[in-house]
């Protein structure tokens, strides 16, 4: 029994990192890029899982509002508190920044088109003209 526990332990232990660091997020990975610490966990059975463990993602502060580990110290998650986007001034600004590009884009169409149209109005109006000179001068 002792026998098997020795590599059922080390084998759920790399089974719940792996499954961990797939799930976590790119950029709530520390040190290394996620690729690597797939790598690092599969490769190294024993060390690999508990070094990711112990550093290798962002740890949260418990949602009972405990206090950060010393890991996290002075890097604070940007998703700990989450804003509605009718409520985020950054969005709202964003938003705002985008409707004026597309505003003063629809203006450069528009004058586009009002040229365009003058342009072939005035080409009409040219072939009109020959038109009219032309067809009166053979008959």
């Amino acid at each position: 029994m002792l026998r098997a526990l020795l590599y059922i332990l080390p084998l759920a232990l790399t089974i719940y990192a792996f499954i961990d660091c797939l799930n976590t997020p790119e950029d709530e990975t520390k040190h290394l890029p996620k690729v690597a610490w797939i790598f690092i966990i599969l490769l190294f059975w024993i060390v690999g899982p508990i070094v990711w463990l112990a550093a290798g993602k962002l740890r949260r502060a418990p949602a009972g509002g405990g206090a950060p580990s010393p890991f996290s110290r002075g890097s604070r998650d940007r998703r700990g508190e989450w804003v509605a986007p009718d409520d985020n001034p950054e969005f709202l600004k964003s938003l705002r920044e985008e409707n004026q590009k597309d505003e003063s884009l629809l203006e450069d169409w528009e004058a586009d088109l009002r040229r365009r149209e003058e342009e072939l109005r005035k080409k009409d109006g040219d072939e009109q003209q020959d038109g009219g000179e032309g067809g009166s001068g053979k008959s």
